[in-house]
């Protein structure tokens, strides 16, 4: 069982509607399927309380895919041969919530979840129907693991990361595992005390209620209000709530 008693509790006794609410999770793994992913065990933690409320949900990992390297949109305009990225990028614009996870190496994110995020980045400046960037109106959160110090770094930095191209980020929305520093047991190997761990289990729970409960609000609410933050109006000369000296 994924779930322990206690967040199958939480999942039916909530009074929310989820159901039209899509999810992505990035498993910035530097595994490809269908090897064994540490990370993927919380994955499936957050997936399953997700699933329980009636989200669709998706979970990929980037590692088996053919994403270029750089910061444009489409790099096969810029040499590269294959870029599976802009397909991806279909699927993150699809979803209200976006979970990227990842394990630590040498204190860091993964240099997959670098890319990633450089490839996100690289698409920020479309802008939505409302002319706004295209990341607007969506929640992000993140999960690590690891057998080494770095947890709260690498969550830092995705999580602003996210902010920065327009994600939105709710109370508490970062997860992780440690174990043992140094060679010992991964999360879902026999006796790690990973998926037993209640620290662990209570702040994946938390995140992933914060994302769903702030995903709702927004999404309810038509995204976020379009003033004051509109590039489009912003390129056209408006300068909100200011006189635009082009017109005095």
């Amino acid at each position: 069982m994924v779930l322990n008693p206690q967040q199958l509790e939480m999942c039916e006794s909530s009074r929310w509607d989820f159901s039209d609410l899509r999810a992505l999770f990035l498993n910035c793994t530097l595994k490809k399927s269908p090897e064994l992913s540490h990370t993927d065990g919380l994955v499936r933690i957050s997936r399953a309380i997700m699933e329980k409320n009636g989200v669709a949900v998706e979970v990929l990992r980037p590692v088996d895919h053919h994403i270029a390297f750089g910061v444009y949109p489409d790099m096969t305009e810029h040499g590269w041969p294959r870029d599976d990225w802009p397909a991806i990028y279909e699927k993150v614009k699809a979803a209200d919530i976006l979970v990227l996870t990842s394990p630590i190496w040498l204190g860091e994110k993964s240099s997959v979840c670098t890319q990633v995020i450089e490839r996100l980045y690289s698409t920020s400046g479309d802008l939505n129907e409302h002319g706004q960037y295209a990341y607007y109106g969506r929640v992000g959160g993140c999960l690590i693991t690891g057998n080494e110090d770095g947890a709260k770094h690498c969550s830092m930095n995705i999580l602003y990361s996210l902010q920065h191209i327009g994600y939105v980020i709710p109370p508490q929305a970062d997860a992780a595992w440690l174990g043992e520093a140094g060679p010992g047991p991964s999360y879902l190997d026999p006796g790690s005390g990973g998926p037993e761990n209640d620290f662990t289990n209570r702040n994946t729970t938390f995140m992933t209620w914060n994302l769903l409960h702030l995903a709702r609000m927004i999404k309810d609410a038509g995204g976020i209000p379009a003033h004051g933050n509109q590039r489009s109006k912003w390129d056209a000369g408006c300068r909100f709530d200011h006189p635009n000296p082009l017109y005095r």
